[in-house]
């Protein structure tokens, strides 16, 4: 014989449903958006930073250049010594592309790495993603159904007791008749 729910609050149902529709009407969102940032920072430093300090060294490059051929030429000059300005933006020229060439190997490291150290976050992310989209919806559409049953339930009653057994009382011992 099944036994008889007892449920004491079907708004109770119906309040944890709503507040699952807000959760995920926030949550949703807020995983595309972290997917999106994911795509857009490989992209920035695949493209955008990659860009940015590749024209640097050469850049900087062609300032070395020109300082150390200032500073070249100066030396070989008889007229005139070298002089400390020159040795100065000599020296500058050279930490100036030592640190753009140091950024773009940093940058290679980092593009090279992106993938591995970020793939497992992301494929969590998409597990959630996952769970939200299908999971989720399943279980408001459960929590709809189970809250119009049991308010159909409430409503209409206890089902009637089969007329062929007698009801026992909570305190009531049963013994068989012999």
């Amino acid at each position: 014989m099944p036994q008889r729910a007892h449920v004491t609050s079907v708004e109770s149902i119906e309040g944890f449903r709503a507040s699952l529709i807000v959760y995920l009407s926030k949550a949703r969102p807020a995983l595309e958006e972290v997917t999106a940032d994911v795509l857009r920072t490989r992209l920035w430093l695949e493209n955008e930073q990659r860009t940015h300090w590749e024209g640097q060294v050469r850049r900087r490059v062609k300032e070395f250049e020109q300082a150390q051929a200032a500073l070249f030429s100066a030396r070989l000059s008889t007229l005139r010594k070298e002089t400390s300005a020159e040795q100065m933006a000599f020296h500058r020229a050279k930490r100036s592309l030592d640190e753009a060439e140091a950024k773009l190997r940093t940058l290679k490291q980092w593009t090279r790495e992106f993938d591995n150290r970020v793939e497992p976050l992301v494929k969590q992310t998409e597990k959630l993603h996952t769970v939200l989209a299908n999971d989720m919806v399943k279980a408001i559409a459960y929590l709809t159904e189970a809250s119009k049953t049991l308010a159909a339930y409430s409503e209409s009653g206890p089902p009637p007791a089969p007329a062929n057994v007698a009801p026992v009382l909570p305190n009531e011992a049963v013994t068989p008749k012999t």
